[in-house]
């Protein structure tokens, strides 16, 4: 009688693993994101310590700490503009436990650099942390009442030299919207920290530059070495609100500021996405987080990731027209 032919051992067991792994990890894959986090998270912040995202980010972190139950441990990895710490993220297992600060960095380095280590898709947005109202200011001599003065002036003779924080930094972005939108003479002039730039304009090498409230307010406010001509975001700082916005003074595309987010790896799961942007919204709506940002000049934001998603993609389509308009691609 004919008997039925027999698989070999080893081909019925790897054909049963094709079958049953898939599923498995169909049945894991959910209990594990939901069980998140079950260990710390590492925050990886592209910036040195003490600047505006880094300080946004150990809020952040201090309250999604609390709120997950997990440590969340800050991890500055500066660098290249900060593509040095979103390039190590970017390569890290997409699992929740290595996580991007992220900033206007992450939109705008790929369309401005010549080459990137990593693909604009590695690393997906996940939850706004806040922003810092960037400032425009001048030496307290200087004979500027208003942006317009300075906008205007900049126009005559061989222009004004304004201060950056390098090449694609948001001080750099106020300068070419200046000039791309309202044809002021500004030549960019990049130094490799928001520091270093406020010390140019002290020092008179430059008519002035753009910097995050938090670094300018204390040269206004306390020091008064410092004029200030505006504030570029929508919104009057709540640490200074007699300071008026560009758009009040007539300049409607200036819209700019130091916002500092989370973006993960590609493929991390949407449920661990959901329940961290939860955390991070939860945390910048804590009294006591809002009142000790707001008293530095920075505005907590939060949100859900949907709201963060939308923001960055129109943050793209922005800067991407001011990097093509003023030609601020590398060589």
């Amino acid at each position: 009688m004919h008997q039925p032919s027999r698989l070999p051992r080893r081909t019925a067991l790897a054909a049963l693993l094709a079958t049953v792994l898939p599923l498995a990890g169909v049945s894991f894959a959910a209990p594990a994101a939901d069980a998140w986090p079950t260990r710390p998270i590492r925050l990886v912040v592209p910036f040195s310590a003490g600047g505006a995202n880094d300080l946004m980010a150990r809020s952040a972190a201090e309250g999604a700490s609390k709120i997950l139950g997990q440590p969340v441990v800050i991890d500055n990895r500066a660098g290249a503009g900060g593509t040095v710490g979103a390039d190590i993220v970017a390569k890290a297992q997409p699992d929740g436990y290595t996580l991007l600060v992220s900033a206007a960095g992450v939109i705008s380095n790929s369309m401005i650099k010549k080459t990137m280590p990593f693909k604009d898709d590695a690393l997906v947005p996940v939850a706004m942390i806040g922003l810092a109202p960037s400032v425009i200011v001048v030496p307290k001599n200087a004979p500027y009442q208003n942006l317009r003065d300075f906008v205007e002036a900049s126009k005559k003779g061989q222009g004004f030299n304004f201060a950056t924080a390098g090449t694609g930094s948001t001080p750099h972005f106020v300068a070419e919207m200046l000039n791309v939108k309202y044809g002021a003479q500004l030549q960019p002039v990049p130094y490799k920290s928001g520091s270093e730039s406020t010390t140019a304009v002290l020092g008179g090498q430059v008519e002035g530059t753009s910097e995050a409230s938090i670094i300018a307010l204390p040269h206004i406010l306390n020091e008064g070495k410092f004029k200030a001509l505006a504030t570029t975001w929508t919104q009057r700082i709540s640490a200074y609100p007699q300071l008026s916005t560009a758009v009040e003074q007539g300049f409607a595309e200036l819209q700019i500021a130091h916002w500092a987010g989370i973006h993960a790896p590609k493929g991390t799961p949407a449920a661990i996405l959901d329940k961290l942007a939860a955390a991070v919204d939860q945390a910048m709506k804590e009294p006591a987080t809002v009142e000790k940002l707001k008293g530095l000049g920075i505005e907590p934001i939060g949100g859900t990731r949907a709201e963060f998603v939308k923001f960055t993609d129109a943050e793209r389509k922005r800067l991407g027209e001011i990097v093509k308009a003023a030609k601020m691609q590398e060589k």
